[in-house]
């Protein structure tokens, strides 16, 4: 039976990053055998435009019918004096809650061709592979209660709680060792226990976990020295495992180590293996509609939907080759590109990996 893809193209570039991946999906349906079909749905503030909500009841009911989603990006300026929970950020915070999508995977991979657009040093970051695993659902982004609200004195004050259960640390817990066991065996938990309670329990869950992972060796860091480490000596990391706001935080900070946030894929995955893709990139208003945006983050995190929802890694290595091919032939988006060398459209890179498919 065809598996169903579900495309959430959102706001700014998404559009034309999707558009881009579509390209490859159709050419892997057209010439390598892949038997998928797809949808689209708005969400973020193409959602709040459509149906006056960033998460359309619509949108939910067809991402929980798919086998997996592809999102672009959402936000923009013109949503900013929204009520929050109309915002475009709350569409894709609540469509990762109501999936259950937990864990997020988030690589880090420099090309050995970019080595040179990373603004470290060559001999720093040749060669560097890292595997983020951020917690997705959890956490202060979600902790109840949350609000502003005015104390006796006149003032206000804003307030967020952060909160895990012993069960979601646990399960984050589990998909980090499992990606362990398939890459270097050595895992690093990263919290903040000599101030935080919530990671004094975070750091005992990980470790009882490891119990069952004897081959794998786990250390912990907390959250500032492993900013610092990554900067100064980021391959001495192969998983990381973190919470929802430190793995936001670092694995955006290990994404310019790769060159480019252009990069850079990701997986948001729950427990029946259904998951949502997108680069971790935002929309960047900036530049949307001009056709200079790095879709290859977009192509990648179709190479991973492959991989880990419809169980296709042939097809996701010849994805990852393709990127690779391009970027040997020396093709750059703006991004990517050196001051004053030429630059590739967006269009142009997507047509470009169809072609090295």
């Amino acid at each position: 039976m065809s598996r169903k893809i579900l495309l959430l193209p959102g706001d700014g570039i998404g559009p034309e990053i999707v558009a881009e991946a579509v390209k490859v999906i159709e050419a892997l349906k057209a010439r390598h055998g892949l038997d998928v079909e797809t949808d689209e749905a708005p969400i973020g503030g193409a959602g709040y435009d459509a149906a006056g909500h960033p998460l359309p009841e619509a949108t939910l009911a067809k991402a929980r019918e798919a086998d997996a989603v592809l999102l672009g990006a959402v936000g923009g300026p013109q949503y900013d004096k929204l009520p929050r929970e109309l915002r475009p950020e709350r569409g894709l915070l609540g469509i990762r809650k109501s999936m259950g999508l937990f864990a997020n995977l988030r690589p880090a991979l420099l090309y050995p061709e970019l080595a040179e657009a990373s603004t470290l040093k060559r001999e720093v970051v040749e060669g560097l592979d890292i595997m983020i695993v951020r917690e997705l659902t959890g956490g202060i982004y979600f902790g109840e209660p949350r609000g502003i609200r005015e104390r006796e004195d006149g003032q206000r004050e804003g307030f967020n709680t952060l909160v895990y259960s012993e069960s979601e640390i646990e399960r984050i817990a589990r998909v980090a060792f499992d990606t362990a066991m398939k890459r270097g065996k050595r895992l690093c938990s990263v919290d903040k226990a000599n101030v935080l309670e919530v990671s004094e329990l975070w750091r005992e869950v990980v470790e009882r976990v490891g119990r069952d992972y004897p081959e794998v060796e786990l250390s912990h860091m907390y959250v500032d020295n492993a900013a610092m480490q990554l900067v100064r000596a980021p391959k001495q990391f192969d998983v990381m495992v973190t919470t929802n706001m430190f793995g936001d935080i670092l694995s955006d900070a290990a994404s310019m180590l790769t060159g480019s946030i252009g990069m850079l894929p990701s997986a948001s995955l729950n427990a029946d293996g259904q998951g949502m893709y997108e680069p971790i990139h935002g929309s960047a208003p900036d530049i949307a509609g001009r056709g200079v945006a790095n879709p290859l983050a977009t192509i990648l995190s179709v190479s991973m939907l492959l991989r880990h929802s419809l169980g296709e890694a042939a097809l996701a290595d010849r994805v990852d080759a393709a990127v690779g091919q391009v970027l040997r032939q020396g093709l750059r988006t703006a991004d990517l590109a050196a001051a004053g060398a030429p630059a590739v459209s967006t269009r142009e890179m997507g047509d470009a990996v169809v072609a090295a498919l």
